[in-house]
């Protein structure tokens, strides 16, 4: 420390003991993420000496096992004699704008914004 003194200013120093301050807050977030590393439904998973898990010094990574994939798969597949349905996801106030879907062909055919999956009831004369 001595020989820094010799060369650094005292703002300097400061910043060292900031640098410092902060390494400390790196290596807690090491140790949270080494103890509950959490995937995130889109496949975030860092390994333990990775930087960006200092975001979860003051607080735990909490993940929602509820991803959307998973949610809207277990939604019923809609069934019409239509053969265009549109879908506005459902709730004006919280769904999408407006879109068209062809059932013309056969199997189930999804929203393109929130997933529901339409598909044409089969009918014999």
């Amino acid at each position: 420390m001595n020989s820094i003194r010799k060369f650094a200013s005292l703002p300097q120093l400061r910043n060292l003991r900031h640098a410092k301050s902060i390494s400390t807050q790196i290596c807690g977030a090491l140790r949270s993420a080494e103890e509950g590393g959490k995937v995130t439904h889109t496949g975030q998973a860092y390994e333990a000496d990775d930087y960006r898990n200092v975001r979860f010094v003051n607080a735990s990574k909490i993940v929602n096992p509820n991803w959307a994939e998973k949610l809207i798969a277990e939604e019923p597949i809609i069934e019409t004699e239509d053969r265009v349905v549109w879908c506005d996801g459902g709730d004006p106030r919280l769904g999408h704008p407006k879109v068209y879907i062809n059932l013309d062909k056969p199997g189930a055919h999804a929203c393109g914004y929130c997933g529901l999956r339409y598909q044409k009831k089969e009918h014999h004369h």
